[in-house]
């Protein structure tokens, strides 16, 4: 499934146009997006957990020289099943 057949999904349950169904879907991604720019967790009980995790810089090796290279620090967005998505899905 693709973004564009999740509106369609939405839609159709919602009753609605699938441009308010965008409308909504894009909403919804732009409110996880700002919630998790500040470091914030999205918790939807129920479905799972949006957080970001901090990863310390590193050393690594560029594999074509073998020259040392610093990899500077990120944060990364992950996600948390909740118990009922896993239910669902096994």
């Amino acid at each position: 499934m693709n973004k564009n057949d999740l509106i369609a999904a939405a839609a159709d349950r919602a009753g609605v146009t699938k441009a308010q169904a965008a409308d909504a879907v894009d909403a919804v991604f732009d409110a996880i997006t700002a919630t998790m720019k500040k470091g914030e967790e999205v918790r939807l009980v129920g479905f799972g957990t949006f957080v970001v995790n901090r990863r310390k810089a590193s050393k690594g090796r560029n594999p074509a020289t073998g020259a040392p290279i610093d990899i500077p620090a990120t944060n990364v967005p992950k996600f948390r099943p909740g118990k009922q998505l896993k239910e669902a899905v096994n």
